[in-house]
C-alpha cells in the first residue's frame, strides 16, 4: 500500500451523476452531509487527478453505468488488488453492490484477472482492508465488513500464503455512518502509520506495535474532516486533504512530502478521502 503508485482507477462525480438532479436528490439516504455541489466537486476531482499524474501515476477513469450511485466516486471500496488478481468485494452498503462487478469487468478488459469474489452472506469493503505487508492482510470487522466476508477472504488468500487478521471496529457514529478501518489507520511507508489512536481497539494498537510500526497521531479536532485518510504515493510522498492543516503539518514535521487538494465537497461531504477516491491497481 506504500510503493510508488503507478496505475490507479478513479471515478469522477460526472461519471456517476453528481450533475443529475434525480441522483443528487438521494443525498440524504446515502449519508452525505448536504446536497453535492457538482461544479465544485468535479473541479476538486480534477485537481486530485492532476496530483496523481504529477506523482507519476497513470490515471484511468471508470466508464459510466446506469446502476452506479453517487457513492461510486469512492472507487476504493468495491475491489481489492492483489498480486494474484482482483478480488471483487460485496459492499455492506447495498446501493454499492453493483460496483464490484463493474470494476471487475473493466479490469478484465485491462488484462487484470479476477482472482475471486465475495458472495452472500459475506460483506466486505476495501476501505476496511490494510496490507501490513505483502503476506499479511488486516481486515476491520464492523458494519460494512462482516465475519462471513472475512472468512471468505481468509479462504481465498490462505493457499497463496497470505495471513488474514481481524481488527474489531468501534461503534463510532453508528451503522448509518461510514467508519472503515482506513478511517483509523493509513500506512505512510513500510514502518509508519497515521492513526486515530483513541478510536483504535487495544488489540489493534498492540498488533501494530508487535510488528514494529511507528505511528503519527492525527490532530483530534480534524477527525470529522477525515484527517486519517491519507494516500501514500511512494517515496515518503503523501496526498491529503488541504483542510486538515494540523495533521498535515505533523506529517511534514515527520519528514513526509505532503501534497494536498481541496476536499470539502468531494471528500468531507460524502465521508471519503484520498484513499477512498482511488483504486490503486499497480505499485512498484
Amino acid at each position: 500500500m506504500v510503493g510508488a503508485l503507478q496505475r490507479v482507477l478513479v471515478c469522477s462525480p460526472r461519471t456517476v451523476g453528481w450533475n443529475r438532479p434525480e441522483d443528487v436528490a438521494r443525498w440524504r439516504e446515502l449519508g452525505f452531509h448536504h446536497a453535492p455541489n457538482f461544479a465544485a466537486a468535479q473541479a476538486q476531482h480534477e485537481t486530485l487527478c492532476r496530483e496523481l499524474q504529477s506523482a507519476g501515476a497513470e490515471v484511468l477513469e471508470m466508464p459510466p453505468a446506469d446502476h452506479l450511485s453517487l457513492d461510486a466516486v469512492y472507487a476504493h471500496d468495491a475491489s481489492l488488488a492483489t498480486d494474484f488478481g482482483l478480488i471483487a468485494m460485496r459492499p455492506g452498503k447495498t446501493n454499492r453492490v453493483a460496483e464490484a462487478a463493474h470494476q471487475s469487468s473493466l479490469c478484465q478488459r485491462l488484462g487484470i484477472p479476477t482472482f475471486g469474489e465475495i458472495v452472500a452472506p459475506g460483506t466486505t469493503e476495501a476501505g476496511d482492508i490494510v496490507w501490513l505487508d505483502s503476506k499479511t492482510l488486516l481486515i476491520g470487522h464492523g458494519y460494512r465488513t462482516n465475519a462471513a466476508g472475512i472468512a471468505q477472504m481468509r479462504d481465498l488468500l490462505a493457499p497463496n500464503g497470505v495471513e488474514v487478521l481481524t481488527a474489531p471496529l468501534p461503534y463510532g457514529p453508528g451503522p448509518s455512518a461510514c467508519l472503515h478501518l482506513m478511517s483509523l489507520i493509513s500506512l505512510l511507508d513500510e514502518g509508519t502509520a497515521l492513526v486515530d489512536l483513541s478510536w483504535l481497539a487495544v488489540e489493534t494498537v498492540e498488533l501494530l506495535r508487535s510488528r514494529g510500526f511507528r505511528w503519527i497521531e492525527i490532530d483530534p479536532v480534524e477527525r470529522d474532516t477525515l484527517a486519517c485518510n491519507v494516500l501514500a504515493l511512494g517515496g515518503r510522498r503523501l496526498l491529503a486533504i488541504e483542510e486538515n492543516s494540523g495533521t498535515n503539518e505533523r506529517l511534514r514535521r515527520a519528514g513526509f512530502d505532503v501534497r494536498t487538494f481541496p476536499g470539502d465537497e468531494l471528500c468531507i461531504n460524502g465521508s471519503g478521502g484520498p484513499t477512498c477516491l482511488t483504486r490503486p491497481l499497480l505499485r512498484s
